[in-house]
């Protein structure tokens, strides 16, 4: 059974099944939006809407390296990644919704296409992340699994300020 971060457990099939969901619970979240309903922060100190779904999409191709890295060689070394200075430094606001959705989708899609050919031994091997030390593929899946569906109130809380 799957121990993912945040997430009771469920088989590896499940776990999978949850993350492949992910994308189209965020299309659904910001459907309808305007381009300046997008844009806008009407919770002070908080991201706006586009500035949130742009973070999904950089860190997806980092988690998809990272659970690819596990598969493919032995104990590789995983970066961390500061969400900070990738919402500063990477143009969150000059980017377009529907691009970053398709890459969510892509990622997902593909990674989810790899996993399930994996027999159960692959979800126990490993790689040494740089802040959290040694994590399994199946919790690196767990994490990122529940990453989306964390963020998903986060875009609910901008739309109920917005009026939406």
């Amino acid at each position: 059974m799957s121990k993912g971060i945040g997430l009771i457990q469920m088989s590896t099939a499940e776990l999978i099944e949850k993350y492949q969901a992910g994308p189209a619970q965020l299309r659904a979240a910001v459907a309808g939006m305007t381009r300046e309903q997008l844009m806008a922060r009407p919770i002070a100190g908080k991201w706006s809407v586009l500035e949130v779904v742009a973070h999904i999409a950089d860190f997806e191709p980092i988690f998809a390296d990272r659970m690819e890295r596990i598969i493919a060689t032995q104990n590789p070394p995983l970066l961390s990644g500061d969400e900070n200075l990738f919402a500063q430094h990477l143009a969150y606001h000059q980017r377009d919704i529907e691009e970053e959705l398709k890459l969510i989708e892509a990622c997902r899609g593909q990674m989810a296409k790899i996993l399930k050919t994996l027999p159960a031994a692959a979800f126990e091997r490993t790689g040494i992340h740089s802040e959290n030390g040694p994590l399994t593929l199946e919790r690196v899946l767990g994490y990122v699994t529940n990453h989306l569906p964390h963020h998903l109130p986060f875009v609910q809380e901008k739309r109920k300020a917005l009026g939406l």
